[in-house]
């Protein structure tokens, strides 16, 4: 019978969430709101994207604070309509990364129709080997988009991840993987090698202002045993609302709920523990040398 939570029994917790910010890098707006929470102990860790505009910002902020528990936020889509970023590896139509803008596609189902996983898999370590020789000392990997966990390209996330000792974000319940089988599959071998994953996922809510308090609060309290990886989209006021303004409004209200501590003294009053990958990352095998 499969352990119910390989990772909450060797932490000693009944219920854990790991409230982590991802697409940091993406805009000055979320790099502002993750350091700034971090700072304050309201979020836990982030995932930084490589290619995007404003990695150097966060790439230099985690570099100079060891503190910080940052990932890498695998990147092989850009969705947004006008503020868009492109390969770090290569500019070659040939790759299958690149759309007819030279951008990377905007869309999963894109992505896979076009996708060279050879490319792929050298785009992906491009991105890893540029954020260690930024500084950053990544505790963990996970997927934009989902883009690195199509089938293609689950083994090179998993190598990854094993070759420069992080942990791979991949759930062992989600409802979003492009193959269900191959990831079972995936996450089954890393149960069975005894190396423990989160047991599953939520993260930020869309939802109308009015109901945005209410909703969050019920995610919190509801959260089932074990450890839930929480996928948070925060931002301050500044550059989101022209890159993304149908998204702005709930990333600025989820900001604002971290930022008065709401969400912290909700999972106080749940039993709630939050913890990082930094709180993982022993559990897993060190790099390879």
């Amino acid at each position: 019978m499969m352990d119910s939570s390989p990772l909450a029994r060797r932490l000693g917790l009944a219920r854990a969430a790991i409230l982590h910010v991802d697409d940091l890098g993406m805009c000055h707006a979320g790099n502002r709101a993750f350091l700034g929470l971090a700072a304050r102990g309201q979020v836990t860790c982030g995932s930084v994207m490589v290619p995007c505009p404003w990695f150097r910002e966060i790439a230099e902020a985690g570099a100079a604070d060891p503190g910080l528990d940052l990932g890498i936020h695998l990147t092989l889509t850009s969705e947004w309509r006008y503020y868009r970023w492109a390969p770090v590896s290569t500019r070659s139509r040939a790759s299958g990364l690149i759309d007819d803008d030279g951008y990377f596609w905007r869309d999963l189902d894109a992505l896979r129709r076009h996708l060279v996983p050879e490319a792929a898999e050298a785009e992906l370590r491009a991105q890893v080997e540029i954020a260690l020789a930024a500084g950053l000392r990544p505790s963990h990997c996970d997927a934009h988009m989902a883009g690195a966990m199509l089938p293609e390209l689950l083994g090179c996330h998993v190598a990854l991840a094993r070759e420069h000792g992080m942990v791979p974000v991949l759930p062992r319940r989600i409802r979003f993987a492009p193959d269900p089988v191959a990831y079972e599959q995936a996450v089954a071998a890393l149960d069975a090698a005894g190396l423990p994953l989160p047991d599953g996922l939520r993260g930020t809510l869309a939802v109308p202002a009015e109901q945005t308090r209410a909703a969050y609060r019920h995610m919190v309290e509801t959260l089932p045993e074990g450890v839930t990886h929480l996928a948070l989209h925060c931002a301050t006021p500044g550059d989101i609302e022209a890159i993304a303004p149908e998204h702005a409004g709930w990333r600025m209200r989820e900001h604002a709920l971290l930022a008065e501590g709401a969400i912290e003294d909700w999972c106080g009053a749940a039993g709630v523990t939050p913890i990082g990958y930094r709180a993982v990352q022993p559990f897993w095998p060190p790099p390879l040398a």
